[in-house]
């Protein structure tokens, strides 16, 4: 299980002017704080700065890991922020987040992913959209997989979001989620799935219990990596308590660890 940590956002109330004000030490234990929680990957986001995003992508990335050594996913739909942020990336392998099956999008972030030899979350979308049917998701899951491994990608650095949207627009939406996921386990089981969880719940009330809920239900279906809030107790607890329930926890060690460390309170 890969876990992303999601808090370092400029769209985050607290975080953008903690960004403006280059508040360094704010961003330091943010993002400690998400590795102390489990964070594998930190997430960096600042698309928000649209006037000196690539500068301030560099900040966050050199200020993050003075205090961690944990990789980073570089979260930007802008080509200069993003090879800015693999440049500065010191730590381990690092991720991009994302590359679509949109001719443009594709051919641009590719030679990023090559050159830097970095994890990618690949989205299941192209030109015609959002997909609305888990056969959409599916044709493009196979068109993704293929033309990344043609290029070169290895398999198991390749993260396939299939697209969360709300099930409030629709009944079928997250049964479309849960069979894209099964088809990625069964067909390229190298491959993993990764995704954000909040879009499910999205115009609906107590959204927390629906996102924790489809946490677990997409784990069961075979997703191993989740970009969220690592200091979401309950949420974390979740993660551990499913890992185990499924066997990919031996001995179940990260659920009694998770105990002794205070996540089930």
């Amino acid at each position: 299980m890969l876990i992303v940590g999601e808090l370092i956002n400029t769209s985050r109330k607290a975080v953008k002017p903690a960004v403006e004000q280059r508040d360094a030490a704010f961003i330091r234990d943010l993002a400690q704080k998400q590795v102390e929680a489990g964070a594998h990957y930190v997430d960096v986001n600042c698309g928000t700065m649209v006037h000196d995003e690539v500068e301030t992508m560099e900040w966050l990335v050199n200020t993050i890991q003075e205090v961690v050594t944990a990789p980073l996913c570089i979260d930007t739909p802008r080509m200069e922020a993003m090879e800015a942020g693999l440049a500065a990336c010191k730590n381990g392998q690092p991720m991009v987040n994302s590359i679509t099956a949109e001719k443009e999008r594709y051919a641009l972030v590719l030679p990023l992913i090559l050159k830097y030899k970095a994890k990618v979350v690949a989205l299941c979308m192209d030109d015609t959209g959002v997909p609305a049917t888990a056969e959409q998701r599916i044709t493009i899951v196979k068109k993704l997989v293929g033309d990344l491994t043609a290029a070169g990608v290895p398999e198991d650095d390749i993260y396939l979001d299939p697209l969360v949207t709300p099930i409030s627009t629709g009944d079928h939406c997250g049964n479309d989620v849960l069979d894209t996921v099964r088809f990625i386990r069964q067909t390229y089981p190298k491959v993993h799935g990764a995704c954000g969880l909040s879009n499910i719940s999205y115009g609906l009330p107590n959204r927390k219990v629906l996102n924790q809920a489809f946490m677990i239900q997409t784990m069961a279906a075979g997703m191993d990596a989740y970009i969220l809030d690592p200091l979401d107790k309950v949420m974390m607890g979740f993660v551990y308590a499913s890992q185990a329930l499924l066997g990919q926890d031996s001995f179940c060690m990260q659920y009694l660890n998770a105990y002794r460390n205070g996540v089930y309170e």
